[in-house]
């Protein structure tokens, strides 16, 4: 598959899925208010787990190392 190829499957899949939030949005608002709390809560620990840990410690520097903050 060519560069424009892979570019216009993602753009068409993208607006597909907007489309179809949007549409679950309108249409289906109460079932997805009473999600939203949980999708809250499960992103936290994916966010961790996809951002690969903690933000501000070094790798060379242990957890509550004492390294000089700026």
């Amino acid at each position: 598959m060519t560069s424009l190829t892979r570019r216009t499957l993602w753009l068409v899949t993208a607006c597909v899925a907007a489309v179809a939030a949007v549409l679950l949005m309108t249409d289906h608002w109460a079932h997805v208010s009473g999600v939203l709390p949980y999708l809250l809560l499960l992103a936290c620990p994916l966010m961790h787990v996809l951002h690969g840990g903690h933000g501000g410690h070094s790798r060379s520097q242990p957890h509550g190392g004492g390294g000089s903050r700026h």
